[in-house]
């Protein structure tokens, strides 16, 4: 049985492994904002480690998920953003890759080949410089994340106020925000 979440968010990566945590701490930056009130109600917020099972077992039954993840470009420009929507642009960023063996794409595509996607779903791939062993983001990944953090909940926010509430289908379980 599928529990629906209107909104889930997605931090991908290893906070031991300096920038691949840029999606942890996206997550934990949205956590202390909704201890103190500033999230609305209908957004659920986890980590992963990049597995592409865990992964598409966290947003399956979403209206919205929302994916933070670290990533590699050619040319680099550590601290930089990519927004992509897998239904639009399934490629993703040219060159860009994740830190966890399986890219996005990787996931989406067997997600689809399950028929176990979101409804809609987004991703934020933040650029890092470094993926060596230790905690800690660098300069440019840590300055990003509070941007990022920002542009998720704006995103969450906006589908929350263009949908109406889901009313749970026969059969389904309705979760607890």
């Amino acid at each position: 049985m599928v529990v629906v979440h209107r909104v889930t968010v997605i931090g991908v990566g290893n906070e031991f492994r300096r920038d691949d945590g840029a999606g942890p701490a996206v997550v934990a930056r949205l956590r202390k904002r909704a201890r103190r009130g500033g999230l609305p109600a209908g957004i659920r917020l986890v980590s992963c480690d990049g597995e592409p099972g865990r992964l598409i077992g966290l947003w399956e039954g979403a209206e919205l998920a929302v994916v933070v993840d670290a990533a590699r470009a050619r040319p680099s420009r550590p601290g930089r953003v990519h927004r992509l929507e897998p239904a639009t642009c399934p490629g993703g960023p040219a060159g860009a890759t994740s830190g966890h063996g399986l890219g996005p794409a990787d996931a989406v595509a067997l997600a689809r080949a399950l028929d176990r996607m979101p409804e809609r779903l987004v991703v934020y791939a933040v650029e890092g410089a470094d993926s060596s062993l230790g905690p800690g983001l660098t300069p440019a990944v840590a300055a990003a994340v509070g941007s990022v953090a920002e542009r998720v909940v704006k995103e969450a926010v906006r589908h929350l106020c263009h949908t109406g509430p889901r009313v749970p289908l026969e059969g389904e379980e309705a979760s607890v925000p």
